[in-house]
């Protein structure tokens, strides 16, 4: 994989040490590794998600994900194509239900890696999660096979309903981003 795949991903500003060092390991991820975009579970993957806030920016919807029984935003596999802000969007109307979505922003709004339990089809692996910020338009939410249930989650009670903290980093960074990247 050569270092165009980064171009593919979209521009990144990493805020703290914590971005900065999630930035470096998706790029030498992807630098690195033939399959960076495929879904082998045994050296890993991109997978592109989506924060998907409601049209007065006070919530965001979350899916309470089937097979690992939490809360998480919209997202998932890239399946070979190595376009990350396509397979974010894509994710998001499927898993959504909802008729439009809008980006807010081309730059990429966080970058989380983290490792997903094995289970009886894939050993335990990380994941290489690009994050795009978006903005519901039209249309009613309904859940996905992948999910129990769908949710508008305000951001002041995020807390209430996970601790993941790849998904606590919406309350924190979703000012600054705004300001500095959707004017």
């Amino acid at each position: 994989m050569s270092s165009s795949a980064i171009r593919e991903i979209g521009c990144y500003s990493p805020q703290d040490a914590r971005d900065r060092e999630m930035w470096q390991r998706l790029q030498d991820f992807c630098t690195s590794e033939p399959q960076a975009f495929g879904r082998n579970p045994e050296t890993g993957h991109v997978t592109g998600s989506a924060f998907v806030m409601s049209q007065d920016m006070k919530s965001v919807l979350l899916t309470h994900h089937r097979k690992l029984n939490r809360w998480f935003q919209l997202g998932g596999h890239c399946d070979g194509i190595a376009d990350v802000p396509f397979t974010a969007l894509k994710e998001a109307y499927e898993e959504s239900g909802l008729k439009r979505i809008r980006p807010l922003s081309a730059q990429v709004f966080d970058v989380d890696i983290h490792e997903i339990p094995g289970n009886a089809k894939e050993c335990a692996h990380l994941h290489y999660d690009v994050r795009y910020l978006f903005q519901a338009e039209a249309g009613e939410t309904a859940a996905s096979g992948e999910s129990h249930a769908l949710a508008w989650v305000p951001l002041s009670q995020l807390e209430e309903v996970t601790g993941s903290p790849g998904v606590l980093v919406l309350r924190d960074k979703l000012a600054p981003f705004l300001k500095q990247h959707c004017q």
